[in-house]
């Protein structure tokens, strides 16, 4: 368990743990034991991303410091179209996008193929396979037609952009430091090359790529930017592609990302590792900011 594994590092570092699921005893028990500071680390609610937003609704209503974005930061992240809108709105660069509530959707002339989609509300690359990329109207509306049939919910279908992709890391203190790392694939696919889900969750991450450190100031003021428009707070993560003639596109925003040790292959400490930064050094940052609080996010 995830949970487990970060509480025994906080015990590493004499900090008295304790482990409570986010269901509806929490609120009870966090009342009864009214600890210190809370770690967030609740990405869904009752098997749905969009009730995250709850925990730290709860915790706001107790007066309790907690760890990571707050009501706002969570409930934007689970409509990957209002992400987008906001930062293309703000001047931050993100691939051409379109929304799709129903297979049948008249096509933004503006889009040009190849496409990539994405269910709108749910991370974590499901549904993201070797055929997740459409390069004629035909096959775009039967992936369509399958997705909203099956999720139940809207679909974000973007410009797939071929070049380099980067993740970009942000550890928020006084300087909102941000940590960047290329993606190099071990095994690139025959024409389109990205993460489906099972090279995310099914095989080990350096069968599939590894990260190399780079130096880019003008990508990190970009994802400082970013950071602040979409409600961060503490840390993120954005993924980033790079096209051939240079010019950058947020591909993908994540508000709380996946917390853990390098072990876990998450990507916050595999970086952060990277630059020198270990991980009880990352939670002592990220603890420290709930309990202290940070400056304000700015752009």
């Amino acid at each position: 368990m995830d949970a487990a594994r970060i509480g025994h590092c906080l015990a590493e570092l004499g900090v008295g743990v304790r482990l409570y699921p986010g269901n509806s005893e929490l609120p009870e028990r966090l009342r009864e034991h009214l600890p210190e500071v809370v770690l967030n680390l609740v990405d869904s609610v009752k098997g749905e991303e969009s009730l995250a937003s709850a925990i730290p609704g709860v915790l706001e209503l107790l007066g309790l410091p907690y760890t990571g974005a707050g009501i706002l930061g969570l409930s934007l992240d689970t409509n990957k179209f209002v992400i987008k809108k906001l930062l293309q709105e703000h001047g931050v660069p993100v691939p051409y996008f379109q929304l799709f509530t129903t297979p049948e959707d008249r096509l933004d002339p503006l889009l040009r193929f190849p496409l990539i989609w994405k269910l709108n509300a749910i991370h974590g690359s499901v549904e993201i396979t070797d055929d997740a990329v459409s390069e004629n109207v035909k096959h775009l509306r039967r992936r369509l037609r399958y997705l909203i049939s099956t999720y139940r919910q809207p679909v974000l279908v973007e410009e797939f952009i071929s070049g380099r992709e980067i993740t970009a890391i942000v550890l928020q203190d006084a300087k909102k430091r941000v940590f960047l790392a290329e993606k190099v694939f071990t095994k690139p696919k025959s024409r389109y090359t990205y993460l489906t889900f099972a090279d995310q969750w099914l095989t080990h991450g350096e069968d599939v790529f590894h990260y190399k450190r780079i130096s880019d100031p003008v990508l990190r003021k970009i994802v400082r930017k970013a950071f602040a428009i979409v409600k961060m707070a503490d840390y993120g993560k954005f993924d980033i592609r790079v096209d051939h003639s240079g010019r950058y596109h947020i591909i993908d925003s994540n508000c709380n990302p996946s917390f853990g040790p390098p072990e876990q292959e998450v990507a916050l400490s595999v970086i952060l590792g990277m630059y020198g930064i270990p991980f009880h050094d990352i939670l002592k940052r990220v603890l420290l900011n709930a309990v202290d609080g940070v400056p304000p996010s700015q752009g």
